[in-house]
């Protein structure tokens, strides 16, 4: 059998790890229940990471990257509403298929909203900035502009609780959102733009 690397290891460690923080969120999950997922004593699973805080930070930027690299990929050679429709179904798509993901990042901000009722800044401060660089690889394909960007990630934010909180796709209350940010077997596409034409708040302005 071959050794894996320290590496190989440590990437065993974060699948793991998202499967269980995913479930379990940050204060509900145990070294041991991660260290058993991959298949490793816990002393061993210390010596990859110094502790649980840095397993949990090290799943977070997984999960933030993650989510980067399904945008930039969608978004690859497009720009404003053709790269907006690529992302989000892309997106959709991405949480629909892995649920993992979607709740990862949900356990990523009652984590950090715990953190930091007790005074301890260091998630936050590493949450906020991958969220930052995910607010900027959206912000350039949608020609810079902060009104887009801000409805497309509040957009984001509102699917994310939609499928977290198990809102079949026919549900009225996807109504009003992007066409192609629907979950599949979601509203009719009729149905779906009698507000804003299938786009959002600010196709209603138009």
């Amino acid at each position: 059998m071959v050794r894996m690397s320290a590496e190989e290891r440590r990437e065993s460690v974060v699948r793991a790890a998202t499967a269980e923080f995913a479930r379990g969120g940050y204060h509900g999950t145990s070294t041991e229940a991660i260290a058993k997922r991959v298949g490793v004593s816990q002393p061993y699973l210390f010596r990859l990471f110094p502790g649980k805080k840095a397993i949990f930070l090290a799943v977070a930027e997984r999960c933030v990257e993650d989510t980067i690299r399904t945008f930039e990929q969608a978004a690859e050679g497009l720009h404003g509403e053709e790269a907006l429709h690529a992302m989000a179904n892309a997106y959709t798509k991405v949480i629909a298929e892995q649920p993992e993901r979607l709740m990862m990042q949900m356990q990523m901000y009652v984590a950090v909203g715990a953190a930091e009722a007790e005074g301890d800044r260091e998630f936050g401060e590493s949450v906020r900035a991958g969220w930052m660089r995910l607010w900027d690889t959206v912000h350039l394909p949608l020609g810079a502009d902060v009104d887009e960007t801000t409805t497309f990630m509040a957009y984001g934010m509102l699917i994310n609780c939609l499928v977290a909180m198990g809102f079949p796709p026919d549900h009225r209350v996807w109504g009003g959102v992007y066409s192609s940010a629907r979950l599949p077997d979601g509203p009719t596409e009729e149905r779906g733009r009698r507000a804003c034409g299938g786009v959002g708040p600010r196709s209603c302005e138009r």
